[in-house]
């Protein structure tokens, strides 16, 4: 099992980026799946989600601004960012929530998680 992020990089206050993410060795329809950050220094904390029924959760501190998508065909997962501030700058991971810890939650494990991809805010 595996997962792996790219699209982070550098971006202005106020611009946008996607992220993606490719799902290896298990199916991303059969999982709730989503995107967690953290900032050096501080804890990891759920950014937005997709429930295995589809509904989808964005954390108040992204909601308007985020759109997480799922191509279930192609195994991969996005994360639109829009309106990125300088407090959006984090290392972003795709992962699947361990039970103990849902979306709704400070995550402090996941039951798959990629290397994460870092993003830069630049104003």
């Amino acid at each position: 099992v595996r997962l792996l992020e790219s699209g982070g990089g550098s971006v202005e206050s106020g611009g946008s980026l996607q992220l993606s993410c490719t799902a290896y060795g298990f199916r991303t329809s059969s999982y709730s799946i989503g995107w967690a950050r953290q900032v050096p220094g501080l804890g990891l904390e759920w950014v937005a989600g997709i429930y295995r029924d589809g509904t989808k959760y964005y954390a108040d501190f992204v909601k308007g601004r985020v759109t997480i998508s799922k191509d279930s065909g192609e195994n991969m997962v996005y994360l639109q960012m829009n309106a990125v501030k300088p407090e959006d700058a984090a290392r972003y991971y795709c992962a699947t929530p361990d039970d103990a810890y849902p979306f709704t939650t400070r995550p402090a494990r996941f039951d798959y998680w990629g290397r994460g991809t870092r993003v830069t805010v630049s104003s």
